[in-house]
């Protein structure tokens, strides 16, 4: 059935629409039941009774179509306001948790305009608006939006004007773990039936890693990586010091000035490390990312892919751990093209 861009029918529909009915009249005169005129015409047998009870009321008027109805009923500024209080969230509306049903759009749209939509009709104008049922990304609720809104709107601009003075590079840095538990990963199973993914009770430790992503226009996007095993033996460090973040060797490998971008954990803001920053300030700029935005990092994009690729991993002990992370951390290293579009995931551009 074809619908007009206002979300009415097109003239070809409707003609199609009332063909259909004339005929369903032509066969309540011949005396034909519902079940087989609902099998000729592939409709539901519902439709049927309903046009035949119309039939018998009020003859061949009631059952043709009386033109579309389909024509919006939310104008241009209706909509507009829609969805500015959808982007409030449902929180803000009265609701305990977060999702946005067709159920709560629908009693939404009745509250703010007094129209009555179905929920069928809800999912429509939805979609004709461009929205979609999506899986959600988390933000902390700690979060400070008035902080993060200038990076995400006006991306790096500090960070840019100062790698392009020094015709240096733009460095996101940031650090994660992987324990023996591996991600859970979707996967296909009987429906009805949870599949379950069996993994070793027992063994401890934990596979820590550091990367950095690097941007610089006219130059392909690189990726460093370390990763550290600890399997929580006696003075075995549990992860990364500050000494580990001087002695990484980008400077070297990129061949020039850097502009590091990272967040606010302890370790970065140790009185060594600072000391050290300010004693290279011929070649290192730091700038801090604002609290609780990790999506504004893309290394995070990063640790994403590599946890991607261990789901559902049924390690033997933490070395096979080591070296599946180590093994998807040099497949993206050679891969520009996903180190970009980590960039483009953080909504950040390095042009511009």
């Amino acid at each position: 059935m074809r619908y007009a861009q206002g979300g009415g029918l097109t003239d070809a529909g409707r003609g199609a629409r009332e063909r259909i009915r004339l005929e369903a009249v032509e066969r309540f005169g011949r005396g034909e039941k519902n079940r087989e005129i609902a099998a000729a015409l592939r409709v539901s047998e519902r439709s049927v009774e309903r046009w035949r009870r119309a039939w018998r009321e009020r003859g061949e008027a009631g059952v043709l179509t009386k033109g579309s109805p389909g024509r919006p009923r939310l104008g241009p500024t209706q909509i507009s306001r829609l969805e500015r209080e959808l982007a409030r969230g449902p929180l803000t509306h009265g609701w305990a948790d977060q999702r946005w049903t067709l159920a709560r759009v629908k009693t939404l749209i009745g509250r703010l305009f007094h129209v009555s939509y179905t929920v069928e009709g809800t999912w429509r104008l939805l979609k004709r608006h461009g929205w979609s049922w999506q899986q959600p990304a988390r933000r902390a609720i700690e979060r400070d939006e008035e902080a993060v809104e200038p990076v995400e709107e006006g991306g790096l601009a500090a960070g840019k004007s100062t790698a392009a003075a020094c015709g240096g590079w733009i460095v996101f840095e940031d650090e994660a773990g992987q324990s023996m538990t591996p991600p859970r990963a979707r996967t296909w199973g009987r429906r009805g039936r949870t599949p379950v993914v069996r993994v070793r009770g027992r063994g401890s430790g934990r596979v820590s890693m550091a990367g950095m992503t690097c941007y610089k226009p006219g130059q392909r996007s690189r990726m460093f990586s370390a990763v550290r095993e600890c399997n929580g033996r006696k003075d075995q460090p549990k992860g990364f010091g500050w000494r580990d973040f001087r002695d990484l060797r980008a400077r070297i490998q990129l061949g020039g000035p850097i502009v590091l971008v990272w967040d606010n954990v302890r370790i970065h803001l140790t009185a060594p490390l600072r000391e050290f920053i300010a004693a290279n300030a011929d070649w290192l700029t730091v700038f801090q990312l604002p609290s609780y935005s990790p999506d504004l990092n893309p290394q995070e994009g990063v640790w994403s892919l590599v946890k991607r690729d261990i789901g559902n991993l049924a390690a033997a002990d933490l070395a096979q751990i080591t070296r599946a992370v180590k093994h998807r951390l040099k497949q993206i290293q050679y891969r520009p093209d996903l180190v970009d579009g980590c960039l483009a995931g953080t909504g950040l551009a390095m042009d511009g």
